[in-house]
């Protein structure tokens, strides 16, 4: 039985590599790997909002999108990735999904793993319970139309991330119950807050260096963030980190949460 363990999750990290490693272009940053998330075993994740995040190894980061999709800067976000062959995870808002149902099905198109925002960006922690629960799920009813036209409250991507970070006790719960698996975040850009173009760069790399690994946060709408990605991705590159693309768990994947 241990040898078949062995060979199983030998044979799960040579796919997973094999499917990261697809780059038709030398030189690049490359997605290293892709990690699969279970909601069953690792339901929370991001140390800026819970004790647990993603076991990431040494100068490993998972690239995360908010606020999407906008016609304006997604698309330039969407470049950049293309152009260092990155994998990243872009937590849409519904009603915007709805409004570019292109942009969602071209983000999924080129590889990015698709996570729920919402319908409207409302904060989950200032509105009544019956209305928390429409907020999720016509979220995710827009999103999945967008994707599949069908209108279904049951994610193909169990992701979900709370608008500002505020969950409650109450929301965790109902979305553990359901399977979904709720990302905080590890460090961030900041890219809400006014600053230019290179102190953003500075602000995000310097976390990095701080931090060593984890789950970042940018937002796809932002202009600032659209003209730094590039930047960024090269910093990557250039001082040997590694992006980790997540997706849901396939049947016999296995995951741990790490302190």
């Amino acid at each position: 039985m241990k040898g078949l363990a062995i060979a199983l999750v030998a044979c799960l990290t040579w796919t997973a590599a094999a499917r990261a490693a697809s780059c038709p272009r030398a030189g690049v940053l490359g997605t290293s790997r892709v990690l699969a998330v279970d909601a069953a075993t690792t339901p929370q994740v991001g140390l800026k909002q819970f004790p647990q995040t993603l076991p990431l190894g040494e100068r490993e980061v998972v690239l995360t999108f908010d606020d999407g999709p906008w016609p304006g800067t997604t698309p330039k976000v969407l470049a950049a990735l293309a152009a260092q062959c990155v994998r990243a995870t872009f937590f849409l808002i519904g009603k915007p999904a709805s409004e570019h149902p292109e942009l969602v099905r071209r983000i999924a198109a080129e590889g990015h793993t698709i996570g729920h925002h919402t319908w409207s960006h409302r904060s989950l922690m200032r509105i009544p319970p019956d209305q928390t629960t429409e907020e999720i799920d016509h979220g995710i009813e827009a999103v999945e139309t967008a994707l599949h036209g069908v209108a279904t409250k049951v994610p193909s991507t169990p992701f979900f991330r709370f608008p500002g970070f505020e969950s409650t006790p109450a929301t965790l719960d109902l979305l553990q119950s359901r399977g979904i698996a709720v990302f905080g975040a590890d460090l961030w850009a900041s890219d809400w807050n006014p600053m230019t173009a290179a102190q953003e760069l500075k602000l995000i790399t310097d976390r990095l260096k701080a931090a060593g690994r984890g789950i970042i946060l940018f937002h796809d709408p932002k202009a600032r963030t659209a003209t730094v990605l590039p930047a960024f991705l090269r910093y990557l590159r250039d001082n040997h980190y590694r992006v980790v693309h997540v997706e849901p768990k396939e049947p016999g994947a296995q995951i741990k949460a790490a302190p």
